[in-house]
């Protein structure tokens, strides 16, 4: 549904957004994950058609947003950070006023306000003005004003901002059932709304991607992802130490973080493992369990314990936003370009 290559926005001296690409498919809900001014607000003003890029291509739904942007913009229901709200006019007075505005018949009109009205739980509020709403329901008749014209693809910039724990619940909620049937990108801040509506993740430093996929892929191709801690019994320090030594020599990403001696004979390891077998596939999330068991065995090792500690999503994102963006990139599995689709191989 959208296709972005070499994406890149300046205003004047100043690179907003650098060289950006990525891809996102039908019923996918794509979190922008980044820091004040990495450049979330901008691509999305890019890909709705208020700005266009300097350098680079934005498709949505095969169409370019600087060919075509008014029907570029027919396709996309966009929630600003800000939502744009007449304050003495009631919902359902809103919502009809946003259907002429976006051309819709006059006959689907009625069926349309009450549909978004409906999917966006405004009824109980749908005759009351705008200004006398809560902060959680003003953001859901922003909700309707983007899906009044049933667009395949939703744009959503910091959809629960200022609002309280049970509203940020149920605009999540919302975002979810959404997703389930459009396209949905959300930009934020809060790693806690990736975690709860997302499919993929695209973090995002000073206006470069640092690392996209799911959290899970992303953790998996960081150097020194998920460690492990293991006691192990029938060698000491040293000869588990020259053990490790060997195996890295011989092109393992197998490698100690620490070796330290503990009580009854036992020696304790902590790992870590890189992202990708030797030969560059990706593995599987049991195949690292095995590979330090099947490792013990061979050099003729009990494990007596063995713990497994993943990276969060806020671990991810500090150890990417804090780094300058080439930092950033080689903690993520090196130097690698995207291919067509956006994602790295």
């Amino acid at each position: 549904m959208i296709e972005v290559h070499g994406l890149t926005k300046r205003y004047g001296s100043v690179e907003a957004v650098r060289d950006v690409s990525f891809s996102v498919g039908t019923e996918q809900v794509l979190g922008f994950l980044g820091p004040n001014g990495a450049g979330k607000t901008t691509i999305m003003k890019i890909l709705t058609g208020y700005h266009f890029p300097s350098t680079g291509t934005a498709l949505v739904d095969g169409i370019s947003v600087e060919d075509d942007p008014v029907e570029v913009k027919k396709r996309i229901g966009y929630l600003p950070e800000t939502v744009p709200l007449y304050g003495d006019l009631s919902p359902r007075e809103y919502l009809d006023f946003i259907a002429r505005a976006r051309l819709i018949p006059a006959e689907e009109r009625k069926g349309a306000v009450e549909a978004s009205v409906r999917s966006c739980g405004l009824g109980q509020v749908a005759g009351r003005k705008i200004e006398t709403l809560s902060k959680g329901y003003k953001q859901r008749v922003g909700l309707a004003q983007a899906i009044i014209h049933d667009p395949p693809i939703l744009i959503l910039d910091e959809p629960t901002t200022g609002l309280d724990p049970n509203q940020i619940i149920e605009i999540r909620s919302l975002i979810r059932d959404l997703g389930r049937r459009k396209t949905v990108i959300l930009s934020t801040h809060i790693l806690q709304e990736v975690e709860a509506v997302c499919s993929r993740v695209l973090i995002l430093n000073e206006g470069r991607i640092a690392a996209q996929g799911s959290p899970e892929e992303i953790a998996g191709t960081m150097k020194g992802g998920d460690t492990w801690a293991l006691s192990l019994k029938g060698a000491d320090v040293t000869g588990v130490r020259e053990r490790i030594v060997r195996l890295t020599r011989q092109g393992e990403e197998l490698s100690a973080l620490s070796v330290t001696a503990e009580d009854a004979g036992t020696v304790g390891v902590s790992f870590f493992l890189g992202s990708r077998s030797p030969g560059g596939a990706s593995r599987q999330d049991g195949d690292d369990g095995e590979r330090i068991f099947d490792w013990a065995v061979a050099e003729g090792l009990k494990i007596l314990r063995m713990n497994r500690k993943r990276l969060s999503l806020e671990d991810i994102f500090v150890k990417l936003t804090s780094e300058s963006p080439a930092d950033a990139e080689a903690a993520a599995g090196g130097d690698r370009a995207p291919g067509k689709d956006g994602t790295y191989e």
